[in-house]
């Protein structure tokens, strides 16, 4: 399918600008480009409110949201944004969060986990299993269903959801699901059509990704699994999954083949193709329309698996 029309005019407009790829300028000029970006006016909802929970590395800010002034015994979706481990935070991503807890109805968490390159792996996936972890014991003292947890990631952030579902199979902590919005999962290329396909033009290019991942493990990691899931040698026993990718997106198709290789351990794996839209859709709803019955189906997802 061709791009869908609100999304080639974004596209269009974001080329005439004449804006260097993320890869081309510094940490702080990524920064800075990115918290310029527009993003669509926020859902109002009744409860919004900032906390700490500890970590290996410090306390880990988050910020809990939920549609009910006062939550109680909720369902729980842990939100990691995206942003190529680099970019965004809690505020980048509230509108995000927002519409989640529309959506969900559930009381949604999302971590303000720390960034590379200041802090490489295995910090912001500590500090977002530091979170998940402490839910899975303490959600009852934010409004929370601790026995009811779903994790949620965007891009870089679906990357920490693989990598805290394998980490919760292997520590013996139930979810009820991981939600992973085109993920990036490999740092190997060359396997992946779409990686060549799609490597410029559709807003995130192949060149960031690279730029993304050496920045993420500048210290090492390539072969760790809960930093590259896709090095994982099984999937056998991980939480259920929705994998979504986008049609013009460079992760489209590792996207799709650890969706395959999900189904493939036996896990109970749905796969959800978009076509005709770019990496990051879900996030600007107001210039790209088909994001809107996407969140429809995240929605009804999650509350099918919190049953």
């Amino acid at each position: 399918m061709p791009l869908d029309p609100d999304v080639a005019e974004l596209v269009q407009a974001l080329a005439e600008t004449g804006a260097p790829a993320l890869s081309e300028g510094t940490v702080e000029q990524a920064r800075s480009n990115y918290f310029g970006t527009p993003t669509p006016p926020s859902d109002e909802i009744a409860h919004v409110t900032d906390s700490f929970v500890d970590g290996p590395h410090g306390s880990i800010p988050i910020r809990i949201y939920a549609t009910t002034s006062q939550p109680a015994h909720l369902p729980v979706v842990v939100m990691f944004h995206g942003g190529g481990w680099v970019l965004s935070s809690v505020d980048g991503h509230d509108h995000v969060a927002r519409r989640l807890a529309v959506v969900t109805d559930a009381l949604i968490v999302s971590v303000d986990y720390r960034l590379a390159p200041e802090h490489p792996f295995p910090q912001p996936h500590d500090d977002c299993w530091a979170v998940t972890q402490w839910l899975s014991a303490q959600a009852a003292s934010i409004g929370g269903d601790p026995s009811r947890i779903i994790i949620f990631g965007d891009s870089a952030g679906a990357n920490l959801a693989a990598g805290v579902a394998l980490r919760a199979r292997d520590e013996g902590l139930r979810l009820c699901a991981q939600v992973l919005c085109y993920p990036c999962v490999d740092t190997e290329q060359d396997a992946y059509p779409s990686m060549t396909e799609n490597a410029t033009g559709y807003f995130l290019t192949a060149a960031d990704m690279s730029w993304f991942w050496g920045h993420y493990l500048a210290n090492g990691g390539y072969e760790k699994p809960y930093a590259v899931p896709a090095r994982a040698e099984s999937l056998n026993g991980v939480a259920p999954s929705l994998t979504i990718t986008a049609e013009f997106d460079p992760l489209r198709d590792e996207g799709a083949l650890y969706a395959e290789r999900l189904a493939a351990a036996q896990t109970d794996a749905e796969y959800l193709a978009v076509p005709g839209v770019v990496h990051g859709f879900i996030a600007r709803w107001h210039t790209m329309s088909r994001a809107v019955g996407i969140h429809d189906a995240i929605g009804e997802y999650c509350t099918r698996m919190f049953k």
